[in-house]
Protein backbone atom coordinates (compact mmCIF):
# COMPACT_ATOMS: atom_id res chain seq x y z
CA UNK A 1 0.00 0.00 0.00
CA UNK A 2 1.01 3.73 -0.51
CA UNK A 3 0.36 6.45 1.34
CA UNK A 4 -1.86 9.17 0.40
CA UNK A 5 -1.80 12.69 1.07
CA UNK A 6 -4.84 13.77 3.10
CA UNK A 7 -7.01 16.70 2.65
CA UNK A 8 -5.21 19.78 4.22
CA UNK A 9 -8.16 19.93 6.37
CA UNK A 10 -8.45 16.72 7.70
CA UNK A 11 -4.30 16.20 8.05
CA UNK A 12 -4.79 18.50 10.94
CA UNK A 13 -6.99 15.71 12.74
CA UNK A 14 -4.01 13.47 12.57
CA UNK A 15 -4.20 9.93 11.32
CA UNK A 16 -2.84 8.78 7.71
CA UNK A 17 -4.92 7.38 4.30
CA UNK A 18 -2.83 4.07 2.33
CA UNK A 19 -4.39 2.59 -1.31
CA UNK A 20 -3.74 -0.61 -2.96
CA UNK A 21 -5.53 -0.71 -6.54
CA UNK A 22 -9.04 0.65 -5.76
CA UNK A 23 -8.49 -0.22 -1.84
CA UNK A 24 -7.51 2.48 0.73
CA UNK A 25 -7.81 2.30 4.28
CA UNK A 26 -8.00 5.65 6.81
CA UNK A 27 -6.36 5.38 9.85
CA UNK A 28 -7.47 7.87 12.70
CA UNK A 29 -5.54 8.50 15.91
CA UNK A 30 -7.35 8.42 19.61
CA UNK A 31 -5.80 10.59 22.41
CA UNK A 32 -6.69 7.59 24.68
CA UNK A 33 -6.14 4.45 23.13
CA UNK A 34 -6.43 0.80 23.78
CA UNK A 35 -6.29 -1.75 21.01
CA UNK A 36 -9.08 -3.32 20.02
CA UNK A 37 -9.11 -6.86 20.65
CA UNK A 38 -12.60 -8.39 19.61
CA UNK A 39 -13.79 -5.52 17.16
CA UNK A 40 -11.40 -5.82 13.58
CA UNK A 41 -11.36 -5.43 10.12
CA UNK A 42 -11.98 -8.20 7.98
CA UNK A 43 -10.66 -8.03 4.64
CA UNK A 44 -11.25 -10.36 1.85
CA UNK A 45 -8.46 -11.73 -0.32
CA UNK A 46 -8.71 -13.75 -3.40
CA UNK A 47 -6.37 -16.37 -1.89
CA UNK A 48 -4.68 -15.76 1.38
CA UNK A 49 -1.95 -18.33 1.05
CA UNK A 50 0.48 -15.94 -0.14
CA UNK A 51 -0.40 -13.01 2.46
CA UNK A 52 0.21 -15.97 5.33
CA UNK A 53 3.50 -16.88 3.96
CA UNK A 54 4.33 -13.27 3.83
CA UNK A 55 3.49 -12.61 6.68
CA UNK A 56 5.32 -15.88 8.49
CA UNK A 57 7.94 -14.75 6.93
CA UNK A 58 7.97 -11.57 9.08
CA UNK A 59 7.44 -13.07 11.68
CA UNK A 60 3.76 -12.29 12.36
CA UNK A 61 2.25 -14.97 14.69
CA UNK A 62 -0.89 -16.12 12.87
CA UNK A 63 -4.34 -17.78 14.24
CA UNK A 64 -5.54 -19.91 11.96
CA UNK A 65 -9.62 -20.30 13.00
CA UNK A 66 -11.77 -23.48 11.64
CA UNK A 67 -14.84 -22.08 13.26
CA UNK A 68 -17.05 -21.37 9.97
CA UNK A 69 -16.76 -24.86 7.93
CA UNK A 70 -15.69 -23.92 4.60
CA UNK A 71 -13.91 -20.54 5.28
CA UNK A 72 -10.15 -20.03 5.34
CA UNK A 73 -9.58 -17.11 7.83
CA UNK A 74 -6.95 -16.46 10.50
CA UNK A 75 -6.42 -13.32 12.77
CA UNK A 76 -3.48 -11.44 13.65
CA UNK A 77 -2.40 -8.41 15.47
CA UNK A 78 -0.76 -4.80 14.63
CA UNK A 79 1.99 -3.70 15.91
CA UNK A 80 -0.24 -1.76 17.98
CA UNK A 81 -2.27 -5.00 19.38
CA UNK A 82 -4.97 -4.38 17.18
CA UNK A 83 -7.03 -7.65 15.85
CA UNK A 84 -6.81 -7.96 12.28
CA UNK A 85 -8.95 -11.16 10.49
CA UNK A 86 -8.00 -12.19 7.17
CA UNK A 87 -10.58 -14.04 5.07
CA UNK A 88 -10.17 -16.33 2.04
CA UNK A 89 -12.42 -15.14 -0.97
Amino acid sequence: MIELPKPRELAKRGGCWFQSGTVQAHLGVEHDFRPAKKAHPAPVAVTTKPAFLYLRGAGVDISEVDDIPGVRRCHIHDPFGNRIELIAA
